[in-house]
């Protein structure tokens, strides 16, 4: 221990001899050579160590003489009685002014300048008020200390007991660092010297006055080292308790009592003869302490915080910004006072401090140049095994993905473009009548078409197929003349039988189709005996001789029924058998309605009376392609059916 704190307070006499020069060099334009990158390779780099209390005003709260002229005492010698060196300060007069500016000019042990306090009453019974005295320094930035320092003035006395602590928010809240007394327990509450472990290594611990006093020599130095004794400072970069614990933005130095030398202390450099002499005056007079305790003051002469400007392994200098705080000079593309975020779209990794293994420098997201704005996402950053974790946002030029990697919907790729290009996304232009909808594939450029058309843009009738004159099926198949036998039955659901002497006619008279409307409200509703959700199995041709030679006989397997007054119908649904839709053939000529196989529909229509064992299309059929958001509608339907009479 007592080769770390001479080895530190070495270090503090050489930063203090060029300390001033270093730390104005840390804020000069950087050489051509970036100590933040090894070539083109990022590396972790620090701010130059500096006294960074130095020029810094201190804030006191007493000075010698600030309201009037006072006296003050000093003693040569502890041990001698009569050797006490008396004064007069004054805050008007510059030869007997002892400002707190003293406290962070340049320290010279030639010409010693001090701070004083004004004259206090010493006492080193815990159960006597407190004397408090305080000195409060503002660094005005996040800082990582490694040592504070106090410099007493020769032959000042030096306190009792005294704390120092520490605030990381700029002075709003205040956390204990280290304390100094001869009573640690009776008045800080703390044991002397206490075992710090991993456990606490945010703990301040009390030192024993005895420890720190060096036998009553004055004018000497305390030096705290804030790592000294704390587990994990071998490896700093790797814990954020310690990182924590070292990092300050402003210092408060509290004086709690002084420490007058006692009467124990003078009789020591008595000789026999003299005591004798002398005991019956002393105590007669009462005299225990030397007649100038009552004018003793707390003296620094130099007040030194060492470490380095916080700026997380992002920066190698602080620099004053155009508001005139202190801010790091980030590197890595980091942001912030003390580069301690990654500065906007450069989150595809996390933020982290940079350390000798890692530099953790913020990687830009990979938006192929559509977006300006990215979020970080830590799931995906885990998924892709800690390598990308990037989300980006609005993107533009038609793009859309997470990488704003794929056109989004209504548009293609250029096969042309790259990805990159402003214009890599073509619109689809589907055919308004040809196509089922304006989307197509966002790679290929192709369209869906209806059936019987085809072409990227399905603007044009497939080989076999003819255009009609319905926008609902704009190309039918066109028809064959065949032989039909009534023996056999045909279940295929792609092709159709056609009646050779009804087929011109029926495409002449198609006209507009009824039957698959998609407007459906609680009237249309009411107006009908059944309403029910079924699925086409297969269908039975005209070959079949319980089918009528102008019908199609389509099987539907009944899913859901919402309304029915035909107890056929709620059989079906339960035993789950097979209902007949009858469907005149000429209506298939026309796709109206287009019935496919495997296909569930929603069917709303009218019970036959000649016909009662199977549905019949009539004129008040409403046949529509199912979709999953009828059924709210349907089931609201039946809520409010009680309205319909």
């Amino acid at each position: 221990m007592q080769s770390h704190l001479i080895t530190l307070i070495l270090s503090l006499l050489l930063v203090e001899a060029l300390g001033h020069r270093s730390y104005l060099r840390s804020f000069q334009t950087p050489s051509a050579i970036d100590p933040c990158y090894d070539e083109d390779r990022p590396r972790r780099c620090m701010p130059d160590f500096v006294n960074a209390a130095f020029g810094v005003p201190i804030e006191a709260s007493s000075i010698c003489g600030k309201d009037k002229p006072a006296r003050f005492c000093d003693y040569k010698d502890l041990h001698a009685r009569n050797e006490s060196v008396c004064d007069i300060c004054d805050d008007s007069d510059p030869i007997k002014r002892f400002s707190a500016l003293a406290l962070t000019d340049v320290h010279n042990s030639n010409n010693v300048t001090c701070w004083r306090s004004e004259p206090r009453v010493g006492s080193v019974d815990p159960g006597s008020p407190p004397d408090n005295v305080t000195l409060t320094l503002s660094l005005g930035k996040k800082f990582e200390l490694t040592y504070v320092s106090l410099m007493f003035c020769p032959y000042a006395i030096r306190p009792d007991s005294m704390a120092i602590f520490k605030s990381a928010d700029y002075g709003k809240t205040w956390q204990p660092f280290q304390f100094y007394s001869s009573q640690c327990r009776k008045l800080y509450g703390r044991p002397t010297r206490a075992t710090i472990s991993k456990t606490n290594e945010q703990e301040a611990r009390c030192v024993d006055h005895n420890r720190y006093n060096a036998d009553g020599i004055q004018g000497s130095r305390i030096a705290f080292s804030t790592l000294e004794g704390r587990p994990s400072a071998q490896d700093f970069d790797s814990s954020p308790v310690l990182q924590d614990w070292v990092t300050a933005t402003d210092i408060r130095v509290v004086f709690h009592r002084l420490q007058p030398p006692t009467t124990t202390t003078i009789l020591k450099t008595q000789s026999s003869e003299q005591l004798k002499y002398k005991k019956s005056e002393y105590i007669s007079k009462e005299i225990f302490t030397p007649p100038s305790a009552g004018v003793s003051t707390y003296a620094l002469s130099d007040f030194a915080v060492g470490g380095r400007c916080k700026c997380n392994g992002h920066a190698s200098k602080c620099i004053k910004a155009v508001d005139g705080k202190l801010e790091c000079d980030c590197k890595h593309n980091t942001a912030g006072r003390d580069c301690e975020r990654c500065k906007p779209f450069y989150f595809d990794r996390p933020w982290g401090r940079g350390t000798v293994r890692d530099a953790n420098e913020c990687k830009a997201c990979n938006c192929n140049g559509h977006a300006r704005k990215c979020r970080f996402n830590l799931d995906l950053y885990k998924l892709s095994g800690r390598v990308s974790g990037g989300v980006c946002i609005d993107c533009r030029h038609d793009t859309t993905g997470r990488h704003c990697h794929y056109c989004r919907e209504g548009f293609y790729k250029d096969p042309t473009k790259s990805i990159t290009h402003k214009k890599a996304c073509k619109p689809c232009d589907c055919h308004p009548i040809g196509s089922s909808g304006k989307n197509c594939n966002h790679t290929s450029g192709q369209c869906t078409c209806k059936e019987g058309v085809t072409g990227l843009t399905c603007n044009r009738c497939a080989r076999g197929y003819q255009q009609s004159r319905s926008h609902i099926a704009p190309c039918i198949k066109i028809p064959r003349v065949t032989m039909v036998n009534h023996q056999a039955q045909n279940t295929a659901p792609d092709s159709y039988q056609y009646d050779p002497d009804a087929s011109e006619s029926t495409k002449e008279n198609c006209g507009k189709c009824r039957f698959d409307t998609k407007r459906l409200n609680l009237n249309k509703f009411c107006k009908r005996d059944y309403a029910i959700m079924a699925k086409v199995t297969g269908r039975t041709t005209s070959s079949n001789k319980h089918v009528p030679r102008d019908e199609v006989r389509f099987n539907l397997q009944v899913q859901t029924v919402f309304k029915s007054t035909n107890p056929l119908l709620a059989t079906s649904s339960q035993r789950k058998s097979s209902v007949g839709l009858l469907v005149p053939s000429k209506n298939l000529d026309c796709r109206c309605p287009s019935i496919k196989i495997n296909k569930s529909y929603l069917i709303l229509g009218m019970d036959s009376k000649q016909n009662p064992d199977s549905l019949v299309l009539g004129p008040k059929t409403i046949i529509i392609e199912w979709k999953d958001d009828w059924n709210r509608r349907l089931r609201r339907f039946q809520q409010q059916s009680s309205s319909c009479y």
